[in-house]
């Protein structure tokens, strides 16, 4: 298993692609007017085999840019830092990081930033890619301490953040409030039993959500030298923690869960009655008998929580292996009936699922032989009054030509297949998180 996150299309690419000339099957919806990014790790230089994660090496973003039916120009660029720097014999930046950022790229306050898992400052990125520089909120961002899954509240624009970090923060997680400006107005650090993996958060209109799950610091992976040191541990007791939003560590209602793991809720929202509504991407364990990356597949599930009694219900949705979840951002934080994700069989991602929630039903877009997706991020047309009315749009790398495309889906009408498939000149590697990021956007795409 040691070579699994370093070969086949997980392996890193070796070069940075500037290519204007791409080939379009299909058409480009005009109204689409900006750029798709996605971010992942992708080392530079020899990995050590032995202690390697497919969390850690540096990130590396993949944009398409998008024009009134045209598709611009594709880029790929490391993202610069000491390592990085050092091994193309660049010099260094005026705000060289120290680590370059590779979990996750989103827009916020008109500039576009890298953000990664456990904890470290932002970069910020010019419109080409190129590496600006560490930007930890303009000097607001406490300690530098961020996290690559911020939530974005649709009606105020503003970020809201779990953050953890080690070793840093070991006994405690942070939550982050990141104002439509750019700037941290309200923090708030929330005790904890142990150093525990906090991937991800939820966010509702009335609580932030706290998954404190199973997974924490091992000393053993330490000892061994692994760089990203997390396992599962049975002995740490599983909770969610719903943080009041303007509440403080004192407020927050603690309610226990099976063991399990989540790495991604596809949304959150209080319901009628005062539940927390949670649908997540479940496992019933991580890093235990795999080390260097996840293991199992996801279902997706949907916990009803009490914050009165603080008990919580489960219900499955869906059985079928899947990750990467998304909702039109629009209905983030809010009751909503769609969601959007990658099919996941071992190291396969054979097919693309738009799920109602409501029904409980899902359908599936298979992908073909040899043909791999990604994160679907959907993107609502201007003007749209369904909730499903828009575009999804993923990389999907395609073995046959051992090159990825860019595919739109009309959300509408998954089954059709893509109305557009952008040919890329060289692979995007599996990786992780992305965004649409509209020229000229105000409002965050997280």
């Amino acid at each position: 298993m040691i070579d699994r996150y370093l070969t086949g299309n997980f392996a890193p690419v070796t070069v940075e692609h500037t290519e204007s000339e791409l080939p379009v099957l299909g058409r480009i919806p005009p109204e689409l007017c900006g750029r798709y990014l996605r971010n992942g790790p992708n080392p530079i230089g020899e990995a050590d085999r032995a202690t390697h994660h497919w969390f850690v090496g540096t990130g590396m973003i993949h944009g398409v840019r998008l024009d009134e039916g045209r598709a611009c120009w594709y880029r790929n660029r490391w993202i610069r830092s000491r390592e990085v720097n050092a091994a193309l014999g660049e010099p260094a930046g005026p705000a060289e990081p120290a680590y370059g950022n590779n979990t996750h790229v989103i827009g916020h306050a008109g500039r576009t930033w890298a953000v990664v898992e456990a904890g470290a400052p932002p970069v910020e990125l010019g419109y080409e890619l190129e590496t600006v520089g560490v930007n930890p909120f303009f000097g607001t961002l406490p300690g530098g301490v961020f996290t690559a899954h911020p939530k974005a509240d649709p009606d105020t624009g503003e970020l809201h953040a779990v953050v953890y970090q080690w070793p840093d923060l070991q006994d405690r997680v942070r939550y982050v409030r990141v104002d439509r400006d750019g700037r941290v107005s309200r923090t708030v650090d929330v005790p904890v039993p142990g150093m525990v993996m906090v991937h991800d958060a939820s966010l509702t209109g009335r609580y932030v959500v706290i998954y404190d799950l199973p997974v924490t610091v091992s000393f053993d992976l330490v000892a061994r030298g692994m760089r990203f040191p997390f396992a599962w541990n049975p002995d740490y007791v599983p909770r969610l923690g719903l943080l009041p939003r303007d509440g403080g560590a004192g407020d927050v209602i603690w309610c226990e869960v099976e063991p399990c793991y989540v790495f991604h809720p596809m949304n959150a929202y209080d319901d009628e009655d005062g539940n927390v509504v949670l649908d997540v991407c479940r496992y019933e364990r991580m890093f235990d008998r795999e080390v260097q990356g996840p293991e199992g597949e996801a279902t997706l599930d949907r916990w009803t929580v009490n914050p009165r009694t603080r008990r919580v219900s489960a219900a499955r949705i869906e059985e079928r292996g899947l990750e990467f979840p998304r909702v039109n951002p629009a209905r983030s934080g809010r009751p909503y009936r769609f969601g959007y994700s990658v099919a996941t069989t071992g190291d396969a991602f054979p097919a693309i699922f738009k799920h109602d929630v409501q029904s409980g039903r899902a359908e599936a877009y298979e992908l073909g032989a040899g043909r791999h997706g990604a994160e679907p991020y959907f993107v609502a047309r201007p003007g749209a009054v369904d909730e499903d009315d828009g575009w999804l749009l993923t990389y999907v790398y395609d073995e046959g030509r051992d090159a990825s495309e860019l595919a739109i889906f009309d959300a509408r009408e998954l089954a059709r297949g893509p109305v557009a498939q952008v040919l890329l000149p060289a692979r995007v590697p599996y990786g992780f998180h992305g965004a649409w990021i509209p020229d000229g956007a105000a409002g965050p795409s997280v």
